[in-house]
């Protein structure tokens, strides 16, 4: 094999190792930014969670006031 030959397979290798590191950085880089997706819809979950109590134990006081209500006589 002739020189060139060894520098152009030296070129594609450095090319290649360059492209390797580049997308391992970027895979590190996304399953970052997947943890912390799940880590915001876990808080999302429980925040959603807390407000259906909320919406439920509200709900549970209007009915109960609605049928006080029901049972008050107003007309005469």
């Amino acid at each position: 094999m002739e020189f060139g030959k060894f520098q152009e397979l030296e070129e594609k290798i450095k090319y290649l190792v360059n492209e390797y590191s580049l997308l391992k950085k970027r895979n590190q880089d996304l399953e970052e930014l997947l943890r912390n997706k799940d880590l915001e819809l876990g808080e999302t979950s429980v925040k959603v969670e807390k407000l259906d109590e909320e919406r439920n134990a509200v709900r549970t006081k209007v009915d109960s006031l609605l049928g006080l209500l029901q049972d008050i006589d107003v007309l005469p």
